[in-house]
């Protein structure tokens, strides 16, 4: 335990400054918005997509890719390019229809999870021998106040991936004290983490929370009145972590996308939060490793061997220049692992 909090008080001084806008709720979003052009119902965007050289370079000469967060489909695009067969899933309905536009017949793109893609038969068929993850919130969906992922006010407490499951305002409203101060605590740093909880809790009693003001004044109530931007930013953020699990699917889902790919295969996985970085590190790490007993254990009981190879020793970094175009790509992180063939 000792050990993990150095080792996450690292990553955290690690981690470039901030800075945060209402219409930048979170550095997890990884696009860069230029001016909307309306086409029907749907809302077109151009956009940057982070690290796509370095996207590229890990997964030259794969030929059947799965682009698990295919998004508005920027790395799919510069992936069949290259000459690659991709397969883009998302949850967005209307990310989905976006990469749709922009892709045309040079890739496959329809909704999906990529927490359940070692169980979806297109992706077991595909057989990939090249993945990647680009995680986070786009922002499109940032920027729709319809979503509920920012921090304007009057915005409605969502801020689900999709259509399904508990709302902010619901897990607010209806999570333990304790589960609320973990999620701040450990998912936006917060040193008063119990004393949010608390003022939360005695907040609903008398008025549920219902939109982002409730959630604003309940931070100011316990950070005090020069809390700002960067605490209502990183303090959503931890909400909308909750709400959507994103880590515990995260975990879930990178085993299985391990095994449903080919031999040979190459797994990169983006990633803005150092939540999100720590699991995919874990789990890279003990893929490389030949044992994963518990210390001090006398004989080997797993499996005997490392399943694969580090590509990435530490994580990739946006250079300087990407971060001054896209300032939205600073907190991002790419790892790469390459499965034994």
């Amino acid at each position: 335990m000792r050990r993990e909090r150095q080792e996450r008080e690292k990553q955290r001084r690690e981690e470039p400054k901030r800075s945060f806008s209402p219409e930048l709720l979170t550095s997890s979003s990884h696009f860069s918005l230029e001016p909307l052009t309306s086409h029907s119902s749907l809302l077109t965007f151009a956009h940057t997509p982070v690290l796509v050289d370095e996207v590229v370079q890990f997964l030259a000469g794969c030929r059947r890719v799965l682009d698990g967060t295919v998004g508005a489909g920027g790395h799919a695009e510069r992936l069949a390019a290259a000459g690659a067969e991709v397969l883009g899933l998302d949850r967005d309905p209307a990310a989905v229809r976006s990469a749709r536009e922009r892709l045309g017949a040079r890739a496959r793109v329809r909704e999906g999870d990529f927490a359940a893609a070692s169980r979806d038969d297109d992706v077991v068929a595909l057989r990939p021998d090249g993945i990647l993850l680009d995680l986070g919130v786009s922002s499109p969906q940032l920027d729709d106040p319809a979503r509920g992922f920012s921090f304007r006010p009057g915005t409605a407490l969502d801020m689900r991936m999709d259509s399904a499951g508990r709302t902010a305002a619901e897990w607010l409203n209806g999570a333990a004290e304790p589960e609320l101060a973990g999620a701040f605590r450990a998912d936006a740093d917060e040193r008063r983490a119990r004393a949010l909880a608390r003022e939360i809790a005695r907040r609903r009693a008398t008025r549920p929370f219902s939109t982002s003001d409730d959630l604003v004044n309940a931070i100011r109530a316990v950070l005090g009145p020069r809390s700002g931007p960067d605490d209502f930013a990183r303090l959503f953020q931890a909400v909308r972590i909750a709400v959507n699990g994103e880590l515990e699917r995260l975990a879930r889902a990178l085993p299985g996308l391990l095994d449903v790919a080919a031999p040979g295969a190459v797994l990169a996985v983006i990633s803005y939060h150092s939540g999100e970085d720590r699991v995919v590190k874990m789990a890279m790490r003990d893929w490389a490793r030949a044992c994963v007993c518990p210390p001090g254990q006398p004989v080997c009981t797993c499996r005997g061997r490392p399943l694969g190879t580090l590509l990435t020793r530490h994580p990739v970094r946006p250079s300087a220049a990407e971060a001054e175009r896209n300032p939205r790509a600073r907190s991002a992180r790419l790892r790469a692992f390459r499965k034994d063939a």
